[in-house]
């Protein structure tokens, strides 16, 4: 599960770094900052619930 989670952020963060280098694409980076955010999220409140 863990592995999914960080390959999924990893793919977040580089489609984030993509939208800044490129100017035109700036939407990529917005669109990958909020699923990197997401998938954080998800993670943490995944490995809570896993500990109760």
């Amino acid at each position: 599960m863990w592995k999914i989670l960080g390959i999924l952020i990893l793919v977040w963060l580089a489609f984030s770094v993509l939208g800044f280098v490129i100017k035109g694409l700036l939407w990529l980076a917005v669109i990958g900052i909020i699923l990197f955010l997401a998938t954080a999220v998800y993670g943490i409140f995944k490995e809570r619930s896993d500990r109760s």
